[in-house]
């Protein structure tokens, strides 16, 4: 290393500017889950924080789960997206507690699950399914409470196959997890 060289860390830092934290939650919002690719990992409620330190964006993530397969993709594609939009550097920290929930989903994150037809998570996060108590799901084409399980486990292991006995439709409802 040469005298006035920056540290590879370094590179990129520069001091907060007045609207970078509005401007990168803006960028983060246009990113979509790839599984789910019509709701954000901000109305998924997987980017939990952002912060500045040391001259560089910090970007807290915390994964649906901590063996999702696309985690690495959505890390990738919200350090791409934040890097497009001028953002050198950013720093990503994967935090796995507390773990997430669908809890975190956002009302507008729901409404674009059901328009996309997964039926969005029911009631907040409990443990009435361990004592028997399975959610009331509503069907995403018909609105109708008459469904029925078909298996624990849909598209993604986040998601349960139901069926709609009134449109006959199947479909994903996704878990509160």
């Amino acid at each position: 290393m040469r005298p006035g060289e920056l540290i590879v860390s370094d590179r990129g830092a520069r001091p907060q500017q007045a609207g970078d934290l509005a401007q990168a939650w803006h960028v983060l919002d246009q990113v979509m889950d790839p599984e789910v690719p019509v709701v954000s990992v901000v109305a998924l409620g997987i980017v939990r924080d952002l912060g500045w330190d040391a001259g560089h964006l910090q970007v807290v993530v915390t994964p649906t789960y901590s063996g999702c397969p696309a985690t690495e993709v959505i890390e990738s594609d919200i350090r791409e997206a934040l890097e497009q939009a001028g953002f050198d550097a950013p720093r990503l920290q994967r935090q796995l507690t507390p773990a997430w929930t669908t809890d975190w989903i956002t009302p507008y994150g729901r409404e674009q699950l059901r328009e996309y037809g997964i039926a969005p998570p029911e009631g907040s996060t409990s443990k009435r399914t361990l004592l028997g108590q399975a959610p009331q799901v509503l069907c995403p084409q018909c609105g109708s409470a008459h469904t029925e399980l078909l298996s624990q486990f849909g598209s993604t292991a986040c998601k349960a196959l139901y069926r709609c006995v009134e449109c006959r439709e199947p479909f994903d409802y996704f878990k509160c997890i």
